[in-house]
């Protein structure tokens, strides 16, 4: 399939990367015409501006826009509802707030557009490993756009399956292969809204843990209670065998290898306000997030005064989306 690639960022450079060793066609467009041309060097075609991409592209014209959310993901998508025509897709990858997608669907409805949000992690590492997606929109135009979906993601691989899988009526096939159709507009964000929810809880858990670990040696402790452990090798066992392995672990394994002090990283650890939005959702729910809101609440704390467990959740953002969070 051809599609224009709005935004060439780490993530957008990866998406069309991945899209363009599955033999798609991508047309790529960036206000910073380096990255344009660097993908272009690869195969892609370049594209000077949106209305050059929307006409390097036949109908329906798919637009992916991969774009920080707010204004940036705001202003692009209102211009291109501008330039398309019936029929036309737009697809935001970005983290956008889901009711903004509900609002934005049934605008682009009014032209005869449609509109698909795609929640989407893998950070750095989905251009080799695949894009985990979450999708929102109406049926027909996700089916159309399967394709693309399939290539992106991560696939079967290794994983094992999960016994009694497919038995009930409503279970997506595809969820095996690392995507879903959620639901309609809004759907998609929303459950990627609450998967990064959870990221901050696992990150936290991980986080304290490893403070707790590394706080062993103080001299506030009894001399026979005081343990000076290694956090790497900590690290590492239990990435093998244990109840708590998982991928972030294995960032914070590889970080800590690298530098078991972690002196690269200040602690002063941002967030990209989903778990803001889960907190806000579970609110209107009247669901209680007990460990959820103690995460997000520890990041607020630690632009104020940092812990070395601050410095772990700053490597596992590095690890897996390159957020750079230098000592200040």
């Amino acid at each position: 399939m051809r599609i224009a690639m709005i935004g060439l960022g780490r993530m957008g450079a990866g998406i069309s990367r991945r899209l363009m060793r599955g033999d798609h066609e991508v047309v790529a467009f960036d206000r910073n015409p380096d990255l344009v041309e660097a993908l272009a060097r690869e195969g892609a075609t370049a594209a000077t501006s949106l209305e050059d991409a929307a006409n390097k592209l036949s109908g329906p014209r798919i637009f992916w826009v991969m774009l920080p959310a707010g204004a940036p993901t705001e202003t692009t998508i209102e211009q291109l509802m501008a330039i398309a025509q019936a029929d036309d897709i737009i697809i935001d990858g970005g983290n956008s707030f889901y009711k903004d997608d509900i609002r934005r669907a049934r605008a682009l409805r009014e032209k005869n557009l449609h509109y698909v949000d795609v929640g989407t992690s893998g950070g750095v590492w989905g251009l080799e490993r695949g894009y985990c997606m979450m999708i929102g929109g109406d049926k027909e135009t996700v089916n159309l756009l399967d394709p693309i979906f399939a290539t992106l993601a991560p696939g079967l691989g290794t994983i094992p399956r999960t016994p009694n899988r497919l038995e009930q009526e409503g279970e997506d096939p595809r969820a095996e292969q690392g995507y879903m159709h959620a639901g309609p507009a809004g759907a998609g964000h929303f459950v990627k809204m609450v998967h990064n929810g959870i990221e901050y809880g696992l990150m936290q858990a991980y986080a304290e843990g490893f403070d707790i670990l590394k706080g062993k040696k103080s001299d506030r402790l009894a001399e026979d209670e005081r343990f000076d452990l290694n956090l790497t090798d900590i690290a590492e066992v239990w990435r093998r065998g244990s109840v708590i392995s998982s991928w972030l672990l294995d960032l914070t394994a590889a970080a800590l290898a690298k530098d078991q002090m972690l002196t690269q990283f200040s602690g002063r650890v941002a967030d990209s306000g989903e778990g803001h939005w889960t907190i806000e959702a579970a609110m209107e729910e009247a669901v209680p997030v007990n460990v959820l809101s103690a995460a997000l609440f520890a990041r607020y704390r630690s632009r104020v005064e940092h812990t070395f467990g601050d410095q772990v959740l700053s490597a596992m953002r590095f690890g897996f989306g390159g957020h750079v969070e230098i000592p200040q």
